[in-house]
C-alpha cells in the first residue's frame, strides 16, 4: 500500500536536495528555518510525496521532550529563563557549557518573543507525518547536545569565550518572519556563515562541520536497504532500496552534500577534550565571585542585625550588667 501512494517523480519543494546511495536508496533533504512556517508545509508535504522508510531530524535524545508538547507549552518554557534551568544546564554539560547553554537559550527566546512562535515546528509536524506513514521509522540524527557544547568551549580562547558570552547576553536586534524565510536562501545563508567564520572559525567547526559530519553519518545509516519479510527460513533474503526524509536547518545542506560520498569516521568528533587553562580560571573566578558575593551579603546583612541587636535597650541593660560582674 505504501508503495502504491508512493510517487515515481515526486513533486517536492525546491528546500528539498536529493541525495542517492550506492545500493540505490534514495535521501530526501528538506532544508529548513526552525521558526518557519512555510518550512513545516515543505515537510509534510515531502513526507506525503515520498512515503519513507524512514525520517530522520536534526534532535538529539536531550531535546526530543520538544517533539510531544504543545505549541503553547513550548512558547511558554523558551520564554522563561530561571534559575532552575541554570542550574539543570550547569549539572547536565558543567559550568561553561551550562552557561553557553543558557545563552543559546536566552537568543532562541529572544527570537520566540520577536516572533510568538516557538522553535522545532517542523520537527514536530515530521514526527505527525511519520506517524502516519505505514512501518516509518523516526530517528533522531543530531550530535548529543553535550558533546557539542564542551567541544565547542573547548575550541575557544578565553577572550573568544569572553565576547562570544557578550554578544549573546546584549542581543536586542529585531527579526521578522520575513528575515526567518530568508535563512531559507542557500545564498543568503552562506554570507552569514563566512562571517561567522570569521569571527569564531573554531565554534563553526565544532557547531556547524563536525554536526554537519554527523547528521551526513546518520542519514547514510537510515539509508541502508531494507530485507523484505520471507515466508520461511529456507527462502532467500532480498533486499530493496529504503527511501528516507531528513529534516535539517538548511545552513547543514551543504555540509551534508559536502560529506556525502566520503567515507565517515565519527569517533572523533563524539570525543569531549578535557577542559582547557582557560577554562579552569573561567571556572575558579566564577566560583569565587559568587562565594564572595554570598559571603558579602552575609556579612552586610550580619552586621546590621547585630548594630540593630546592641541598639536595643534591653541588649545594652544586659551588657551593662555583664561589665558590671568582675567589679562585684
Amino acid at each position: 500500500m505504501k508503495l502504491k501512494k508512493r510517487q515515481k517523480k515526486p513533486a517536492l519543494p525546491s528546500t528539498v536536495t536529493e541525495l542517492d546511495t550506492e545500493d540505490g536508496s534514495k535521501v530526501y533533504v528538506v532544508g529548513t528555518a526552525h521558526f518557519s512556517d512555510s518550512s513545516k508545509k515543505d515537510v509534510v508535504k515531502t513526507i506525503q510525496e515520498v512515503q519513507p522508510d524512514v525520517v530522520v531530524v536534526e534532535l538529539c535524545q536531550y531535546r526530543v521532550s520538544m517533539l510531544k508538547m504543545d505549541e503553547k507549552t513550548l512558547l511558554k518554557e523558551a520564554k522563561e529563563i530561571n534559575l532552575e534551568k541554570l542550574q539543570q544546564a550547569i549539572k547536565q554539560n558543567g559550568v561553561m557549557s551550562g552557561l553557553m547553554q543558557m545563552l543559546l537559550l536566552k537568543v532562541s527566546a529572544h527570537i520566540t518573543e520577536q516572533l510568538g512562535m516557538a522553535p522545532g515546528g517542523e520537527f514536530r509536524e515530521a514526527f505527525k507525518e511519520a506517524s502516519k506513514v505505514p512501518f516509518c521509522k523516526f530517528h533522531l540524527g543530531d550530535r548529543p547536545i553535550p558533546v557539542t557544547f564542551k567541544r565547542a568551549i573547548a575550541a575557544l580562547s578565553f577572550w573568544q569565550k569572553v565576547k562570544l558570552g557578550w554578544g549573546l547576553c546584549f542581543l536586542s536586534d529585531p527579526i521578522s518572519k520575513d528575515d526567518v524565510e530568508k535563512c531559507k536562501q542557500k545564498d543568503l545563508l552562506e554570507q552569514m556563515m563566512a562571517e561567522m567564520i570569521g569571527e569564531f572559525p573554531d565554534l563553526h567547526r565544532t557547531i556547524v562541520s563536525e554536526r554537519d559530519i554527523y547528521l551526513t553519518y546518520m542519514l547514510k545509516q537510515a539509508a541502508k536497504q531494507i530485507e523484505l519479510p520471507r515466508a520461511s527460513e529456507n527462502e532467500p533474503r532480498r533486499y530493496i532500496p529504503a527511501v528516507v526524509v531528513g529534516v535539517v536547518g538548511m545552513g547543514h545542506v551543504p555540509g551534508i552534500e559536502k560529506n556525502w560520498n566520503s567515507d565517515l569516521k565519527i569517533q572523533e568528533i563524539m570525543s569531549v577534550p578535557p577542559p582547557s587553562t582557560s577554562s579552569k580560571i573561567f571556572k575558579f573566578v566564577l566560583k569565587a565571585t559568587v562565594f564572595g558575593l554570598l559571603g558579602y551579603g552575609c556579612y552586610r546583612i550580619g552586621h546590621r542585625t547585630v548594630q540593630f541587636v546592641l541598639s536595643m535597650p534591653a541588649a545594652q541593660s544586659y551588657l551593662q550588667r555583664l561589665t558590671e560582674v568582675p567589679q562585684h
